[in-house]
């Protein structure tokens, strides 16, 4: 590995996208406030807190607005309209919290400078992030040692999830196979050491099912640079730690080592914490619903004629069967001929309904299944038994996701494309595997935030 290669890891650059975020935009007020005498804004032991709630609104709107989301951060094109609606959240909060923050100026173009300070500096480090960390310069460039079978799926997982995660080839443990993958070389295990020399390699990820495919040679290579301080993973568990899903398709019988579930699934304080938040959650939507009903009975008259609400069974916690409430938004019997999978433009839904799912007020009479003990606010989304039938006898683990009760609102609803295939539902399942296995109350916290992203942005399913 070269000495001078410098590269980041997923969560560095988030962490680096955040603590400059801050830093600069401190950096530019105080620059206004000591050479302009921009007095709205100014650092002192005095007013400390003033800092704290700028932070901490930079912090909430950006993780809404998905400033940090690597993907979009890698393109000025994707990253500008978020960046400007963070700015516009974050000074309109500041502005609103006055407790808390300064008075209004007297001078009221200071607002206006304070807006573009921040949004300035926002920008300034988004123009240095993406032409210089997403640069080849900063990749990680990672070594893949395995059987070719799922090479290429294993490439274009990572590169989804990281852009700049330089997957430069794959070490074949099966040198007889002719059956090579299409992305990205193959070479003996002879060639292990030149190639990370040649190649600066930072990263060699073990993808193999069978152990035995690994000669005596290639271990005891292998070895020598985990001695040396290399670093080597095995596949399933940088899978976890990079797209936060588990791979059920790539274990075996020894599944019980990729699901020690976490404790808080059995921890009373954590479980009280949830049927509390839970509660407070399905009053409120009681009450918003309420509000609601009289705007959707409209919407519905002209633009969804039927019935207001639909009922359909699902699969709950522990496999058992319950009746899931929601505002209707398909035509009437739109599944006179059987159950069908709904995909993500359902001639059958109608273009009120559309509405409905995009802004996810179609799932607000769900807090009625809430109150009932049927569901929860965050778990897995609850499937049709028709649909869980056919997807067990396909996918490994399936069931698995009925351990906890199901959610409104989930990892995989926030982090996955519509599921309307098995190969969809394979991924949500990843999701969902995640979430059991390391559910708390700031993964919890983190789905809040991103389901809000999902409303604002129309990204309801």
């Amino acid at each position: 590995m070269s000495k001078n290669q410098i590269s980041f890891n997923i969560s560095e650059r988030k962490i680096l996208l955040r603590l400059v975020d801050i830093c600069i935009v401190l950096a530019v007020l105080f620059g206004l406030s000591s050479y302009f005498h921009f007095d709205y804004f100014t650092l002192s032991n005095e007013n400390w807190s003033w800092t704290i709630v700028l932070v901490l609104y930079l912090t909430i709107f950006g993780t809404v607005f998905e400033i940090y989301d690597l993907q979009k951060s890698s393109t000025f094109q994707s990253t500008l309209p978020n960046v400007f609606m963070t700015t516009m959240l974050v000074v309109g909060f500041y502005l609103l919290t006055p407790y808390f923050t300064p008075f209004l100026p007297e001078k009221r173009i200071q607002i206006f400078f304070f807006f573009l300070g921040i949004l300035g500096a926002l920008l300034f480090w988004r123009a240095i992030y993406i032409t210089l960390i997403t640069t080849p310069r900063f990749y990680k460039h990672v070594l893949l040692v395995g059987e070719p079978k799922h090479i290429d799926e294993i490439v274009s997982s990572f590169k989804a999830v990281d852009p700049n995660y330089n997957i430069v080839g794959f070490i074949n443990c099966e040198p007889n196979t002719t059956d090579l993958p299409k992305l990205i070389p193959a070479y003996k295990p002879a060639e292990l050491n030149s190639l990370i020399a040649k190649e600066d390699v930072s990263e060699i990820i073990v993808a193999t099912y069978d152990s035995e495919l690994i000669t005596a040679d290639l271990y005891q290579e292998l070895m020598n640079l985990l001695h040396r301080g290399f670093p080597i993973k095995e596949y399933t568990q940088a899978f976890e730690d990079m797209t936060y899903r588990i791979p059920v398709h790539y274990l075996g019988k020894d599944f019980y080592k990729y699901f020690p579930f976490n404790s808080n699934n059995h921890n009373k304080l954590y479980l009280l914490q949830r049927w509390l938040f839970d509660m407070v959650f399905a009053i409120f939507c009681s009450l918003l619903g309420v509000l609601v009903i009289p705007f959707v009975l409209i919407g519905n008259l002209f633009g969804n004629r039927g019935p207001l609400f639909y009922s359909q069974k699902r699969v709950g916690e522990h496999g058992k069967l319950f009746s899931i409430i929601k505002f209707r938004t398909m035509v009437v019997d739109a599944e006179k001929n059987g159950a069908v999978w709904a995909s993500k433009n359902d001639a059958r839904i109608t273009a009120f309904g559309r509405f409905l799912r995009q802004s996810r007020i179609d799932e607000i009479p769900q807090c009625i299944n809430v109150l009932k003990g049927e569901m929860s606010l965050i778990g897995p989304r609850p499937e049709r038994p028709e649909f869980v039938k056919e997807l067990a006898e396909v996918i490994p683990f399936y069931e698995a996701r009925h351990m906890v009760k199901p959610g409104i609102t989930g990892w995989a609803q926030v982090k996955a494309r519509y599921g309307a295939s098995v190969s969809d539902s394979l991924i949500k399942l990843q999701y969902d595997l995640f979430y059991i296995k390391r559910r708390s109350f700031f993964l919890d916290l983190n789905v809040v935030v991103k389901t809000i992203s999902t409303v604002i942005f129309f990204r309801g399913q």
